[in-house]
């Protein structure tokens, strides 16, 4: 069954490295389209120059606003070797250069290999219990998701900011709203789709991407994915944010560091 997901990330091949896609306005943060969503289109492009390979780590660097319309993707195909291959990607929108990103695909089902974990899903209640988003989506983004907060780390949203907390983190359940179930596919996009956990500590506002990597760790179960992000310095005008994302199975399904600009009010 086709998804929104899947339609507005869908790219076809006009030349040997050259694809063509669209932007569409489903998944914008005010006008701008989200970075997460960008990075996802530049994976489905690097997907066809390489096939057969999962996304292991990818880095995309934001050098202007995207706006919804046609976008062409560039792939250079940088080395091939026999478990691991790396590729860029450009995408341009009016002949102009809107992202740069940088990826490294291979297997994920490497057999036998060590394994050790410090660390585990973030404690939430059950998805009964958990809080719907307070007040009607407030970008448009927000309408392709279902979420489910930990209602202690969304007491900003509900009660105002009476006092700074003690520390700037979201957790919550996350899944697309129309059914379709998580993939490596999408994982970049959940890894941008949540507020900033910085509102808890700075007023809400826009918060630009610089940056975004995401390393995918395994592939998702179908169901809710449990999201722990947060944000423990902000200076110089910039700030960190850092994420995990937890499959119903209790698999590390992928972890993410943005850079991103302190909020403003302005798009």
């Amino acid at each position: 069954m086709s998804s929104e997901f899947d339609d507005d990330t869908a790219v076809t091949e006009q030349a040997p490295g050259r694809y063509a896609g669209t932007i569409t306005g489903r998944w914008n943060v005010g006008p701008v389209p989200n970075g997460g969503y960008l990075l996802a289109i530049a994976q489905r492009a690097i997907g066809l120059a390489i096939p057969g390979r999962d996304p292991l780590t990818s880095s995309a660097h934001y050098l202007r606003p995207a706006v919804p319309g046609p976008v062409s993707i560039e792939v250079e195909t940088i080395k091939q070797g026999k478990s691991l291959a790396t590729a860029s990607a450009r995408l341009l929108q009016g002949g102009r250069e809107i992202t740069r990103v940088l990826a490294t695909v291979g297997s994920l089902d490497a057999r036998g290999a060590p394994r050790f974990m410090d660390g585990g899903p973030p404690a939430l209640p059950a998805v009964a219990d958990a809080l719907l988003p307070p007040g009607p989506p407030p970008v448009e983004i927000a309408r392709r998701f279902e979420q489910r907060y930990d209602p202690a780390t969304l007491a900003w949203a509900i009660h105002g900011r009476a006092e700074v907390p003690a520390h700037a983190e979201l957790r919550a359940y996350q899944r697309f709203a129309d059914g379709r179930a998580p993939d490596v596919l999408s994982l970049p996009l959940f890894a941008d789709s949540m507020p900033p956990p910085v509102f808890a500590v700075l007023a809400p506002g826009w918060v630009p991407t610089v940056e975004l990597t995401v390393h995918v760790r395994a592939r998702p179960v179908p169901g809710w994915l449990r999201c722990r992000f947060s944000t423990r310095f902000v200076a110089g005008g910039l700030l960190e944010e850092d994420g995990e994302l937890w499959d119903e199975g209790g698999q590390l399904v992928a972890q993410s560091r943005q850079l991103a600009a302190v909020p403003s009010r302005k798009w």
